[in-house]
């Protein structure tokens, strides 16, 4: 039976994507869960699998091209079956943007077809756009605005589905070093086989402990630190210091230098990331009817809190950021009308926290990652969630259900300097906090002067949901917790 590859639907914002590159070849043979072709979407890059088995017959969309999403890549089939009408069907006009928008299920496990339905039954379009399926959470993304999620409907058999969806249904099982048997998903086990990373000594986190690709990434992340860590030591004895609390990154890629005779300008066309941010942001700012709240906040017990933790437990790393997400938390949940969006003809409140921590892209742009119910877990989960969270990110390796979802965000430029700035929201949410950096500076404190460790939050707010009052009651308590921040752990 034919199966229908298509530019699946890895969020709700996104409506195009571009093809990357095709990891099998017109007439290469395809086995169920193989990944067929790589794609970039707004928010991240993504491998796309199929549970069809037969030869790649037609590509359609080559390396490069940007298609809406719902279209037509390529076809798989058995080698002597017609797929004509279909190659044409995908030809024609792009699908209606109604299809486009729908957010199937999960696949479900059908039954195999019994051999008189596979006679009877014609080619049938099986390759509808599929996402991982989101929890039962608040609405709400902060990297870049969705959209309210369009009713689920059942996505059909042989439909090519998003890396993770995959890998819970399909495992594969390779052999361990004892002689055991390793579940893993395809996916996992070749790129654990282009890594050189033995399976067999990687923990799953799947359904039934199988390996996912996450699982891999993090054990190839590990592996590749300890191997770099002597030498990234001996680069750092012979480098100029570093700017205090200032994480040194890789040059990004050089830009053309000018010369004379040559070319003035350089145009470079825009990722699609870089499209959903101009797009969104356009929608933000013009809209929504911001204004700004900012506090200065005593962090000098918060400080403390951070070096008692990590003398506590050195693998911790606490950093502000957690801190300051998980103060954030509890504010939220004792002035739930900042945790809540416009929706047109009422205000909605949200009973859960889930905050988006923003994230710089390697190669450009921005993505927030999200920690669901942020008031309900400890500083120790927030930070260990967060790391990882953030380092995958950067690499643009979140599966879609991980930036979707917030309902308030948090954007920190501490860390580079940036004393005071002003972020602009991220609908539907109502809010958004700009954290500035620790500054060590003079203060007053019962008519003396001293040393004082301060710094400036601004609350971004919505005057549809947020008013002026609101919006400063919230950062009084914040700026509370963060001087008596032994609040949190309660």
């Amino acid at each position: 039976m034919a199966v229908r590859v298509l530019m699946p639907k890895g969020s709700d914002t996104m409506t195009e994507g571009k093809v990357l590159k095709w990891l099998k070849q017109e007439g290469e043979h395809v086995s169920s869960g193989d990944a067929v072709v790589e794609i970039e979407t707004d928010k991240v890059d993504m491998e796309v699998e199929t549970n069809g088995e037969g030869v790649l017959r037609q590509v359609l969309v080559r390396e490069g091209q940007t298609v809406p999403v719902g279209q037509l890549l390529g076809v798989i089939a058995p080698p002597n079956e017609d797929i004509s009408a279909m190659v044409k069907e995908g030809q024609a006009a792009p699908p209606p943007a109604a299809h486009a928008e729908a957010k199937p299920a999960p696949t479900p496990k059908a039954a195999a077809p019994t051999p008189a339905e596979q006679k009877s039954a014609p080619p049938v379009a099986v390759g509808a756009p599929s996402v991982p399926p989101t929890p039962p959470k608040a609405h709400g993304e902060a990297a870049a605005p969705e959209a309210e999620a369009a009713p689920a409907t059942r996505a059909p058999r042989d439909t090519a589905i998003p890396t993770r969806e995959l890998a819970a249904s399909h495992p594969a099982v390779s052999a361990g070093r004892d002689g055991g048997r390793v579940l893993a998903s395809p996916l996992a086990r070749r790129i654990a086989k282009e890594k050189g990373l033995d399976l067999s000594q990687v923990a799953g986190s799947g359904p039934g402990g199988r390996i996912v690709r996450e699982d891999v990434d993090r054990a190839v992340a590990t592996m590749e630190t300890e191997a770099a860590a002597p030498a990234a030591i001996r680069a750092a004895a012979s480098s100029r210091p570093a700017v205090q609390g200032v994480a040194v990154r890789a040059p990004a890629a050089a830009r053309p230098v000018f010369v004379p005779g040559g070319p003035e300008v350089h145009d470079e066309p825009l990722s699609t990331m870089r499209k959903t941010i101009a797009a969104r942001l356009s929608q933000s700012l013009g809209p929504v009817p911001h204004f700004y709240l900012t506090i200065e906040v005593d962090m000098r017990r918060a400080m403390e809190l951070r070096e008692s933790a990590n003398n506590l437990n050195p693998d911790l790393k606490l950093t502000y950021n957690d801190i300051i997400v998980k103060a954030a938390a509890a504010a939220l949940r004792a002035h739930p009308e900042v945790n809540a969006s416009f929706v047109g003809d009422a205000i909605r409140t949200y009973s859960r926290v889930h905050i988006g921590v923003a994230v710089p892209v390697d190669g450009g742009g921005l993505i927030t990652p999200v920690i669901w119910d942020c008031d309900q877990k400890s500083l120790q989960q927030i930070s260990r969630e967060a790391k990882d969270l953030i380092a995958r990110a950067r690499n643009r390796k979140l599966n879609p259900d991980e930036y979707t979802g917030a309902t308030f965000s948090v954007s920190n430029l501490g860390m580079m300097g940036i004393e005071e700035f002003s972020a602009i929201i991220n609908p539907p949410e109502s809010a958004i906090l700009a954290v500035g950096a620790l500054v060590e500076k003079p203060v007053v404190t019962d008519h003396h002067v001293g040393i004082g460790h301060r710094c400036r939050l601004t609350l971004s707010c919505d005057h549809r949901v947020v008013d002026g009052a609101t919006g400063a009651r919230f950062l009084q308590t914040l700026k509370s917790i963060l001087e008596n921040p032994v609040y949190l752990a309660f």
